[in-house]
């Protein structure tokens, strides 16, 4: 079945905007800010020249070569780093539906997990009503405290969207969240462990032998801090996916996301310490922080991306997008930007054509 159903999508995305908010109790999951927010309705609107300055940290230096002989990979300098990270070989295996956690017509939802090398991963399905093959999307949610999370907490709505337009939702808990296995020094290590949970939910998909799922046509959507783990993924694994669409991203420089959200944040002191006792800080190991920036790597992208981010975001602000897609483009990666006026982080009245949007974006390049 082909994903030609598309642009039936309108009407669909806004009933869907309803029921998924109902589904969601109107989605005021806890972010990366550590708090809700409430947004006031506007309408959206596309911004293809983005002024803001550029974020602070500078692209690595040219430093020694790695040990391994490889190849046009930038160096490896630090074990933690998507450098390191670009030559691992992430295994995702092992996919398995689990219980059915309910029926809604359109799809059933079901419990998941996978393996991602050698830790389990919890999740959750929605899988359309049909026999398939369907394309899947790859959902990476944003920051909520791993000891309140449960699973497939978050994008609710673009779960039930995408599943009512023939895509399979596979929204990926991470480590540390949910039924998940634990990593003690995912924090510490800046959360790129994050990123090969991403990494092996998508090879995961691939191994499957699922016959409902499309190996062959897969995307990637990242909220938030799932971004950030989505920009990750793309420059550590160029080819993984065949689009990638981010809402509401957070910076694609480290350091403004650990100045944010660690180092100047109150109740983090324990973890900054840990952090630079470790990796140095941003002040005392640049060529560390720069290492572990996806923006500094955006030449390895192979992926069309498309980028959504509401103007009055207070969480995330809109001067990351815009410098990411600076960035995006000056790396002559093939990205589309969207800005959402009168849109906070949680983007309410803007959703619906933001996901027309998405939905088109999908159908353009998850082609069969």
């Amino acid at each position: 079945m082909g994903i030609g159903m598309g642009i039936r999508a309108s009407a669909l995305v806004t009933s869907a905007v309803a029921a998924s908010l109902l589904l969601a109790g109107c989605t005021t999951a806890v972010d990366d800010a550590g708090s809700a927010t409430n947004a006031a309705p506007s309408s959206s609107s596309s911004a293809p020249s983005p002024s803001a300055s550029p974020s602070s940290s500078a692209p690595a230096s040219s430093p020694a070569p790695s040990a391994s002989p490889s190849d046009d990979l930038p160096p490896v300098t630090d074990p933690v780093s998507l450098p390191a990270l670009m030559r691992e070989d992430v295994q995702g295996t092992d996919l398995k539906l689990g219980e059915v956690i309910g029926r809604f017509g359109a799809y059933t939802r079901y419990a998941v997990t996978y393996r991602a090398d050698d830790l389990t991963i919890s999740g959750i399905m929605n899988v359309p009503a049909g026999d398939g093959p369907f394309p899947v999307v790859v959902l990476l949610h944003g920051y909520i405290d791993p000891a309140i999370y449960v699973t497939g907490q978050g994008y609710r709505r673009e779960q039930d969207a995408l599943a009512r337009n023939g895509y399979v939702a596979f929204h990926v808990d991470y480590r540390n969240h949910a039924g998940s296995d634990d990593d003690p020094r995912n924090d510490v290590d800046l959360r790129l462990g994050y990123t090969r949970d991403a990494i092996a939910a998508v090879e995961a998909v691939k191994a499957s032998d699922l016959e409902f799922l499309d190996s062959e046509r897969i995307g990637l959507i990242g909220r938030s801090m799932g971004g950030q783990v989505a920009f990750n993924a793309l420059v550590a694994q160029p080819g993984l996916v065949d689009a990638a669409i981010t809402y509401a991203s957070v910076s694609t420089d480290a350091v403004d996301n650990y100045d944010r959200w660690i180092r100047f944040a109150d109740g983090r002191r324990q973890l900054a310490t840990s952090i630079e006792r470790e990796h140095g800080s941003p002040e005392d190991d640049p060529e560390f922080w720069a290492g572990v920036s996806a923006r500094n790597y955006f030449d390895q992208i192979t992926t069309p991306v498309m980028v959504h981010h509401g103007v009055v975001d207070d969480t995330c602000p809109i001067a990351w997008s815009r410098a990411t897609v600076r960035a995006l483009r000056a790396a002559d990666v093939d990205v589309t930007y969207h800005e959402y006026p009168g849109e906070n982080h949680y983007m309410y009245a803007g959703w619906a054509p933001s996901f027309q949007r998405t939905l088109a974006f999908l159908e353009k390049n998850l082609t069969a």
